[in-house]
Formats: structure tokens, C-alpha cells, sequence
């Protein structure tokens, strides 16, 4: 089987690789085992000095990995490089405070000594999105490779030359040979690898019928498992609010990588007091993004990642104008490329698939509620739960109201945004289990309790 790159902007095939078989597959999950024995018994100390080279070697080939991620899946080179650079800086966070996470922790007990540590479990393999295919990679691994696992990624067919190059990354800064390695294979030999028990862990960001087949087969397996899954994430605007500057966070927050974000704003929430003035702020600003080439520093949506991507963006779009929508359509299609151009639709009604759905491109539904409650009503009305954003002037009402809503992170007047330090996951269908900070850094360790007793 062969695994193309195709480049969403010109549709010319950037590299060609063969797949590996399944038998190869198996000889290097063995070559991994062997390498964690050593890699798992290093300190945490010795692990953080090569995640901190890691990071220097981000920085230092900046360009030429964005460059590799812009002509795979099309998102504009500025993002690109803010990618790379993001990953440099969770490299960092990890090097800095890793040994502080994983350090044994005392507990007074009758006896003698009690504490509790923190161990790797092997091999943990990653299944990871084309949306953010150096990021998503580095918020899996590198918290499980500092605690001593090793790593094998499977990562998604459409950005082959990212996955590789990856694993050049870390070869570079020098960690051991097969700590960290690069599967290129389809979805059915990752799930023959679950199924025939060869990994100790999976983490998977993906859609959430993906998060179920390997949550099934994980927990038939008995198997420690992350789900990062899909989002609608509701952006609620009540009547105090800023309206201006909520209205141009809106639009970032909603056209960011071309929209194929999980935490992207995907249903603006409006009281009705002020979606007037919200939609036609949002209309100004939508009006000053450029859309074209993506390796043009100046543009701001590129095309979305597969030209079957554009089909089911007009699927939904369809859908809302049969359920009344009066979509407003901005910019001037190129002629190549797979692109979608920016939508508003001012007035969409929650039984519009695109108020349901998780909508990885560049539509905004506004939807308006008469107050408040009906606000959160609506914003929890989805199986997702993911990220959400509230828009107040009186952060006491906001901060009241972020109670409320079924989410896995709330920003108040600012852009739902994953950050290292902070943890990150969903409810609901959005997931199970945390990434980043100090609670994703246990989600691949035995949480070991030790007794001593005279």
C-alpha cells in the first residue's frame, strides 16, 4: 500500500512512501521493548536534558518544519510557524518541571514509610489529526516519553512526511534509538496492534466514532487510554460584553487554521439584545481576512486539508439553507485548491446540522437566546464538551455562568487555546482523560504506593 502527501493548495502530490506491513510493525514494537528497558530506567533528570534538546531543535529548523506542515494540510505559514514554536515551549514547560511532577510523594501513614510513585508503563502508541500535526504529536508524547515510556506514532495518512519528520526531531536531539518512533500504516493496523496486545497505553485524538473503536478495543484490552475527540464549542455573548472585541476574537477564534480546530468557537451564542451589533462587528472583521496561498506570510485561510473536506462543508451548508439559513459567503474562491470560503450564517436554529456536528471549516452559525439561561441551555445542548468562551464585562456573572456549562475548559473573554500548564480534555463525547500539565504527565505512569514497615 502506498501513503500520499498531497498538497491541499496546488493538489499535486508532495511524497509517496510504502506502507509497512504488519509483520514490520512487529519487529519494531519488538526494537521499542527493547529500548524502553534502558530508556525507563534513565532518571527524570537525564530524560528532561533531551526533551530540552528537543525543543532546540524545533527551534532551530523552524522554517523548514512549517514549510513541511503548510504543503501537507494547507495551513497558512504564519500558523505553521506559531506551531512549531508552541511545541518548542511545551518542550520547555516539560524539561523545567518534570522532575518536580514525577518525584515520590510522602504520605504519613502508621508505618515506618509510605509514599507513592510514579512509574512508566512501555510502550505507548499515538494515534494522532492532520490538523495540527507537529503539535498534537509533541501534547502525546513528550509528557510520556519524560516519564519513561517509549513512543510509537501512527499518525494520519494524509501528512506521512510531518509523522517522519517528527521522528527526526527527536532522533536529532539525540534520544536512543527507537524511544520514539514513526509507524506509517493505516487505521486497521493500528487496531491489529491493540488487538493483539503489543502496546501498554493509547492515545488517540480524533472523531469521536474513532475515540469509541479504540476505546472499545482498549478497555476489552485492558488498557490505559486518552480520547481527545471532537468539539462544538459554544461562544456565548451576553448583553455587557464587549461586543467589538468579542466580535474579533470571534472571528480568530472560528478561522484559525481555516477553522479545523477542536477548540474552535463553532456556535456563537448571542442574547438577543446585542446580535445585531455582534454580527455586523463580526461581518467587518471577517471582511479583513486573506485568503489564498498559504506559504504568503499575509494570508489568513488557506484551503481545508482534503478536497472530500470541501464536500461535506457544502453538505452542512446545504443543510442549514433548507432549514432557512441565509448564509453570507466572503471572499472570491481561488482557482486551485480545496477551498471553502469563510460563512456566516446570522440567523441558524440549533436543529441545523451545523449546530450539532462538530464543523472542522470556516462556518459561524449565530444563534440567539433571549437571556442567560437560555444561552447555557443552548451551549449544553450538544454531545460535546469540550472548550467554551464567555463573553461579560461583570467577570463575577461570567465566572457564575462558567459553572454552569458542560466543558472540559471555559475562557472568559478570551480564546479557548490548550497551554501546557494548564490541563486539557473534554466531557461528554469530547473525551476521556487529560493532556499537558501536571495531570497529563500521570496518565501514562503506575501510580505505584510503596509501604515500609519495620
Amino acid at each position: 500500500m502506498k501513503i500520499k502527501s498531497v498538497n491541499p493548495y496546488t493538489e499535486e502530490v508532495n511524497w509517496t512512501y510504502d506502507a509497512l506491513s504488519f509483520g514490520d510493525c512487529e519487529d519494531q514494537i519488538e526494537k521499542s521493548r527493547s529500548a524502553f528497558s534502558s530508556w525507563g530506567s534513565f532518571s527524570v533528570e537525564e530524560r528532561t536534558t533531551y526533551i530540552a534538546r528537543t525543543a532546540e531543535v524545533l527551534r532551530q529548523n523552524k522554517r523548514a518544519y512549517a514549510e513541511i506542515i503548510t504543503k501537507e494540510m494547507g495551513k497558512p505559514i504564519r500558523q505553521s510557524l506559531g506551531e512549531i514554536e508552541k511545541c518548542a515551549c511545551l518542550c520547555d514547560y516539560y524539561a523545567e518541571n518534570a522532575a518536580d511532577f514525577l518525584k515520590d510523594e510522602v504520605v504519613e501513614t502508621e508505618a515506618e514509610k509510605s509514599y507513592v510513585t510514579f512509574e512508566p508503563l512501555g510502550i505507548i502508541l499515538g494515534i494522532m489529526p492532520y490538523n495540527y500535526p507537529f503539535l498534537q504529536v509533541f501534547r502525546f508524547a513528550v509528557p510520556a516519553l519524560i516519564a519513561g515510556n517509549v513512543c510509537l506514532l501512527k499518525h494520519a495518512s494524509n501528512v506521512p512526511g510531518s509523522a517522519l519528520e517528527i521522528e527526526k526531531v527527536f532522533n536529532g536531539a539525540g534520544l536512543p534509538e527507537d524511544v520514539f518512533k514513526t509507524l506509517l500504516i493505516d487505521s486497521k493496523a493500528a487496531m491489529e496492534i491493540l488487538d493483539e496486545d503489543l502496546v501498554d497505553g493509547v492515545s488517540l485524538t480524533g472523531s469521536v466514532v474513532a475515540g469509541s473503536e479504540i476505546g472499545e478495543l482498549a478497555g476489552r484490552m485492558i488498557k490505559p487510554f486518552v480520547l481527545e475527540l471532537g468539539g462544538s464549542d459554544p461562544f456565548i455573548v451576553l448583553e455587557d460584553a464587549n461586543i467589538d472585541r468579542a466580535a474579533q476574537v470571534a472571528v480568530k477564534s472560528r478561522f484559525l487554521n481555516t477553522g479545523q480546530s477542536c477548540t474552535a468557537a463553532k456556535r456563537f451564542i448571542v442574547i438577543e439584545d446585542v446580535v445585531v451589533d455582534f454580527i455586523e462587528a463580526f461581518e467587518l472583521h471577517m471582511q479583513e481576512l486573506k485568503i489564498g496561498d498559504p506559504m504568503d506570510e499575509e494570508t489568513d485561510i488557506g484551503p481545508v486539508a482534503k478536497k472530500e473536506f470541501v464536500d461535506s462543508l457544502e453538505k452542512i451548508l446545504k443543510d442549514a439553507k433548507k432549514k432557512g439559513a441565509e448564509p453570507h459567503i466572503y471572499g472570491e474562491k481561488p482557482e486551485n485548491g480545496f477551498f471553502f470560503m469563510p460563512t456566516l450564517i446570522p440567523a441558524a436554529s440549533t436543529d441545523m446540522k451545523v449546530c450539532n456536528v462538530e464543523v472542522f471549516g470556516p462556518i459561524a452559525p449565530v444563534i440567539m437566546a433571549k437571556d442567560e439561561d437560555e444561552a447555557v441551555e443552548i451551549a449544553n445542548s450538544t454531545e460535546f464538551g469540550l472548550g467554551a468562551e464567555i463573553w461579560s464585562e461583570d467577570l463575577k456573572r461570567a465566572e457564575r455562568l462558567a459553572k454552569r456549562i458542560r466543558a472540559g475548559l471555559v475562557t472568559i473573554n478570551g480564546r479557548v487555546k490548550s497551554d501546557p500548564r494548564l490541563p486539557f480534555g473534554g466531557v461528554k463525547k469530547s473525551g476521556i482523560g487529560r493532556e499537558l500539565s501536571y495531570y497529563g504527565i500521570k496518565e501514562f505512569v503506575n501510580v505505584k504506593t510503596v509501604v515500609v514497615n519495620k
